[in-house]
């Protein structure tokens, strides 16, 4: 491949990711359809029941101890590792963000909620990664599913099934600033596509990087 060297730096970090969203969607795919679990179907019932010290089930934690070991590499790989882009910082606080929920939902016993939130993050492919983006999956996962779903069973029928439930506007919170996100995002990949449409861009580039030009500023 005649990769530029920029190109080339980028390869083993995004080769990583590509790697762990294949094997970490294919568990959560795995665990939404293919047990028990009524999650995905009938999202309220991950509070059925619920009660503080519940046990989480195997299955359900080895997700948990994989999503949080690959976010806890992530917000170390954006800081020292990645080229900085014009999105870095809201991607540094995207793992963040996303990290504070996966532990808390662990120690909350909210683990449903995390397993409705692996299932639908994006098939495999890296972030903003032209062509990667343009996946269908990822605005159906990340922009409809999402809300109809996750936000659903947390902003609304969480309340229906513990009225008291603790950390209710936390988690929310939580969960609303990753729909931003996922909205900030998509406003890039709409950026790009008119880029393309217009003749701006002869070829393929990430529109988040910051120019040549700028970069010597």
């Amino acid at each position: 491949c005649n990769l530029q060297p920029k190109d080339a730096a980028k390869m083993p970090e995004s080769a990583w990711k590509l790697l762990f969203y294949t094997l970490s969607w294919s568990y959560g795919i795995y665990l939404l359809f293919f047990t028990d679990y009524p999650f995905f179907y009938d999202p309220p019932s991950v509070f059925y029941g619920w009660k503080k010290g519940m046990d989480v089930p195997t299955d359900i934690a080895i997700a948990y101890l994989l999503q949080c070991s690959f976010y806890g590499h992530s917000i170390y790989a954006t800081a020292y590792m990645d080229t900085w882009r014009k999105d870095s910082v809201v991607m540094l606080l995207h793992h963040v963000v996303t990290l504070t929920l996966i532990a808390f939902s662990y120690a909350f016993r909210a683990a449903g909620g995390r397993e409705v939130m692996l299932g639908l993050t994006p098939p495999p492919g890296s972030p903003l990664n032209p062509p990667c983006s343009f996946c269908p999956g990822r605005f159906w996962f990340r922009l409809y599913w999402f809300p109809l779903k996750v936000l659903y069973a947390t902003c609304y029928s969480s309340l229906q099934s513990v009225p008291n439930i603790p950390f209710y506007f936390f988690f929310n919170a939580l969960l609303l600033i990753l729909t931003l996100m996922n909205i900030y995002w998509f406003l890039y990949i709409v950026l790009f596509v008119a880029k393309v449409l217009m003749g701006q861009m002869q070829e393929v580039n990430d529109v988040r990087e910051y120019d040549v030009e700028d970069s010597k500023k």
